[in-house]
């Protein structure tokens, strides 16, 4: 061989199979190039030694849904770049192999403030992106916010409900506190960005907030930016 050629071309010729065949092998992260794992079809080689894992399958690159921890004071952008190998938890036990695909073409449906922490889930698949973008109004979001001032007589049954802005009244939550200077916050259909306002239409400044679940997919034990992905029985 004296031109070099696509990876796929070559993986094709070792296992007598089809071109499109070939490319889901290394899309999938099964195909080594002189030790080292390529995904991308159209890699050129010339005279490398080309291994298919015995463990390969034959199937698409499924695509990624995973969580972040999110530090304060991060931007989204900032949050996205956070998403590496380095950064990946040990302790995921997600099963999923991880896979260089899965670092493209992440999208957040439900956002933090860069202020906030938390919980953020970035997703590769158009299926969890509507369902977080759909039934924001039936998703359950649970916040531990760190308070500071006087809460006026009223203000805790205020924060459950009782508040408008704006001439609209909003939804009933629960609120209550943690401790002496964190309350926990489990609402529905107000955006995070509304915390702030009502707690100081309430005596209180808003000193952090933090978000530890969306759903039924809480942050568990992730720390701050560290990510894993989602698990086949993770359900928001």
């Amino acid at each position: 061989m004296t031109e070099p050629v696509r990876l796929a071309k070559r993986v094709a010729a070792l296992t007598q199979c089809s071109r499109r065949e070939a490319e889901m092998y290394i899309e999938g992260g099964w195909v080594r190039v002189d030790g080292v794992t390529v995904e991308e079809p159209q890699f050129k080689v010339l005279e490398q030694h080309i291994e298919i894992d015995p463990h390969a399958k034959l199937e698409p690159a499924e695509p990624a849904t995973l969580v972040l921890h999110k530090p304060a004071g991060v931007s989204l952008d900032e949050a996205r770049a956070l998403v590496r190998v380095e950064s990946h938890a040990e302790d995921d036990a997600s099963g999923v192999r991880l896979l260089k695909r899965h670092f493209a073409r992440l999208e957040s449906p439900l956002a933090l403030p860069d202020a906030a922490s938390g919980l953020l889930v970035f997703t590769q698949d158009w299926r969890v992106k509507r369902r977080l973008q759909e039934d924001f109004d039936r998703l359950e979001q649970e916040l531990v916010v760190e308070v500071t001032g006087k809460l006026a007589p009223n203000g805790l049954a205020l924060l459950n409900h009782g508040l408008s802005f704006d001439n609209y009244a909003l939804p009933p939550i629960k609120v209550s506190w943690q401790n002496e200077t964190h309350l926990r916050f489990a609402l529905k259909r107000i955006a995070i960005e509304k915390v702030e306002r009502m707690c100081n239409a309430v005596g209180l400044k808003v000193l952090a907030i933090k978000r530890l679940r969306i759903g039924r997919v809480p942050m568990s034990r992730l720390q701050p930016g560290q990510w894993r992905y989602l698990t086949s029985n993770d359900r928001f």
